[in-house]
């Protein structure tokens, strides 16, 4: 399908205050021609891009996400509080802040007067909300802008009305509109008058950046009192009437099923209200928590051996390496540098566990859960409960971390099945052993990687992925269908190719990716497959260096294609004093990563004299997000980064006995704690260079390939195997 032409219509609300709220509209149906040209204003389109083509993956989730009709709203409420509704899921990234930033920019409102508010699905909807891709402010910075600027207009014609005085000669600031000789009307009290306008006195246009007064200033979190006091809501602390607590009680291989069930000592158990069986287990429901595990331990349950029980992890690493076919024999007289690598199942393991509260009746349904995809949760839980997915409900909850995990909604269905057989409200709660033994996982992968160099130069670069087939139920096809992505083929091929960017100039350069379908439960994990691709390619930079006998920070400037890239590196090169004089043992590496429209560079610094402990001591970061929205959320999405990068390449990875996950909970799955992250921690955001890009899941790729690099300088020892330290 060829994308020929979208404009963002901005238009009123028919609400009694005022809502302004920004909707999609292409050639096909409802096009620049169509009644709806000019939208209800009346008025020029205040947006109007032209795209010819998708260039890479942050457009092609754009171009899905543009927010539909009543989808993204700002209102303005006769209590003065300005109420942005935003189609996306906070799981602990900062986007409520962002989109506060850009919202009162536009309106020159109080920071403090700005409430975002989750939307709830809306399978009405032509296109996903879908919170991922790191492209939440790349998508809605523009409508969001579009949609404040033009609520602001209308607001000063509001004004200059009630004043009889020329809309031009008025201002705004601090949530109120401010006449020459310094009289004041708050928007609350201008909101309903403005609602009933269709046509601006004064230009509904966003800013000149160069008047930015929030957008670029680092800003503390809007809600990082009520995290911090309690206040804040996640889906355990929601008060549903008649909401019971549930457990699930799970197979001890992966995808088992019950053989025979004896419940009756848990039901004769003290609080218990219900044990029923779902096709994920046996659930048991109950008036605590503390009721409903004791009852779940009692149950007698023989099990049925789920499809992977006669896979363990050499068996998975042969199947792996087999997939990925050898490279034919090299030019003559060319030399190369060869290397296999393998990555080890990782979890998601957020903080929060997952869990859901759901409610279902004959006619209807609502759920209250993190859904990073709630349309395909509300389409999904229709079908398994039998309605129509109109009567289906499912309002979007702040999670507490999520890294790809909230993509998925097994919880959601859980809860809503054993709600339907009980006929009670439940508030069904994964344990963490529940989610390390049966959640999704990072595939595990085997590379092999070829760079071949004649005379002192790179002349071809070969990567070659096997991986465990990527699960991309969660609505990640939706997406790439309604763009007009199909050519990609499953999520796996999608995300592989999307991912890839030749960094450098290193002659021909290939890449393949062949998936093994075996039966474990997979998933997107932070940074997908750029994580464990952009490793390999980074550590191989560092070989090539090697083998050339070059400097690894002077090669990558050298070979490097992108001017943004180069700066980067040049200023964590510079920040982190590449190439001082460390003691034995104690290197730094370098990594650097460009995706989601934006380019970062970590220099690390490891101590790997203790090389059962290794540990970086110190990191530089250097990123370009086109411009940063809030450089502080920047800060804390790659510092972030950088502790999920050090963790898998040094010590994090699940293993496979028999089909089953042999760690249980963070006790023996090592996720990185204080004592092994560094103490010092630099972040420099460069300075804006155009649109903002994507964060989220940048710096992992960059942060783990210098950790990579830094263990390789340290010890002499090429890393090939990740996590290093296992077991």
């Amino acid at each position: 399908m060829e994308i020929t032409r979208r404009r963002l219509l901005v238009y009123a609300t028919a609400t009694p205050t005022l809502g302004v709220a920004v909707r999609l509209a292409a050639d096909i149906g409802i096009g620049p021609d169509g009644p709806d040209a000019l939208g209800p204003l009346g008025g020029p389109d205040p947006a109007d891009a032209q795209i010819a083509s998708i260039v890479d993956f942050t457009d092609a989730l754009t171009l899905a996400a543009l927010p539909t009709q009543h989808l993204l709203v700002v209102e303005i409420t006769t209590e003065g509080r300005v109420v942005a509704r935003l189609p996306r899921a906070e799981v602990g990234q900062g986007i409520t802040t962002a989109v506060a930033q850009i919202v009162a920019e536009e309106l020159d409102a109080r920071l403090t007067d700005v409430d975002v508010v989750l939307e709830d699905a809306r399978p009405e909807l032509l296109f996903n909300q879908l919170t991922g891709g790191s492209n939440t402010i790349h998508a809605l910075y523009g409508p969001l802008r579009n949609a404040a600027a033009g609520a602001r207009a209308r607001l000063v014609t509001a004004a200059a009305r009630r004043w009889n005085l020329p809309a031009s000669r008025l201002r705004t600031q601090d949530t109120a509109v401010v006449a020459p000789d310094g009289r004041t009307l708050g928007y609350g009290a201008l909101t309903e008058e403005a609602a009933r306008i269709t046509i601006p006195a004064v230009s509904a246009s966003p800013k000149n950046p160069a008047n930015f007064g929030l957008i670029g200033q680092p800003t503390t979190r809007i809600d990082a009192r009520d995290i911090v006091t309690g206040r804040a809501r996640y889906t355990q602390d929601l008060a549903v009437p008649g909401a019971l607590p549930c457990v699930v009680a799970r197979p001890p291989t992966i995808g088992g099923t019950v053989r025979t069930l004896d419940d009756r000592a848990a039901r004769a158990m003290p609080g218990v209200v219900a044990v029923t069986q779902i096709p994920t287990g046996v659930a048991v429901v109950a008036e605590t928590f503390d009721h409903a595990l004791a009852a779940r331990d009692a149950l007698v349950v023989s099990w049925n051996a789920g499809p992977a029980a006669t896979l363990s992890d050499a068996d998975i690493r042969t199947r792996l390496r087999n997939a990925v076919p050898p490279f034919v024999v090299p030019p003559l007289g060319s030399l190369t540098v060869d290397r296999s690598f393998d990555f080890a199942f990782v979890p998601h393991a957020p903080m929060e566990v997952l869990n859901c509260v759901a409610d279902v009746r004959s006619d209807r349904a609502e759920l209250w859960l993190s859904a990073k995809s709630p349309i395909v949760t509300a389409q999904t839980v229709a079908v398994k409960v039998g309605l129509p997915v109109d009567k289906v409900t499912v309002h979007v909850v702040r999670g507490g971390g999520s890294f790809g995990r909230r993509l998925f909604f097994d919880p959601a269905i859980e809860a809503a099945l054993v709600s339907k057989a009980v006929g009670r409200p439940v508030r069904l709660m994964w344990t963490r052993a529940d989610d390390t033994h049966h959640g999704r996982l990072r595939p595990a992968s085997h590379h092999r990687a070829r760079a071949t160099h004649l005379l002192g130069t790179v002349v071809g670069y070969e990567h070659r992925m096997g991986s465990v087939t990527l699960d991309g139920s969660h609505g990640l096809g939706e997406i790439l269908t309604a763009v007009g992505l199909e050519a990609l083929g499953a999520a796996g091929q999608a995300m592989f190719r999307l991912s890839q960017l030749d960094l450098y100039h290193f002659g021909t350069q290939t890449r393949l990716l062949k998936e093994v379908d075996l039966p474990f439960p997979t998933g997107s994990w932070r940074s997908v497959f750029s994580g464990q691709v952009r490793t390999v390619d980074e550590v191989m930079v560092d070989e090539i260096a090697r083998a050339l006998r070059r400097d690894p920070v002077e090669l990558r400037r050298a070979k490097l294609r992108s001017s943004r890239t180069k700066a980067v590196l040049d200023k964590v090169a510079t920040a982190g004093n590449w190439g001082k004089a460390l003691p034995s043992g104690v290197a730094q590496g370098v990594g650097i990563h460009e995706e989601y429209k934006s380019v970062v560079a970590y220099l690390v610094e490891l101590d790997a004299r203790d090389r059962s402990r290794p540990r970086v001591t110190r990191a530089v970061a250097a990123v370009d997000v086109g411009r940063a929205v809030n450089p502080r959320g920047l800060e804390a999405q790659l510092q972030g980064a950088l502790t999920d990068a050090l963790s898998y390449i040094l010590q994090a990875g699940v293993h496979i006995d028999g089909g089953a996950v042999r760690e249980s909970s963070f006790s023996d799955f090592r996720y990185a704690r204080m004592r092994d992250t560094p103490v010092e921690v630099e972040v420099h955001v460069m300075p804006p260079t155009g649109e903002p890009g994507g964060a989220g899941e940048l710096g992992v790729p960059a942060a783990a390939a210098a950790v990579a690099n830094a263990w390789a300088r340290a010890t002499g020892s090429v890393p090939t195997r990740f996590p290093i330290v296992d077991g």
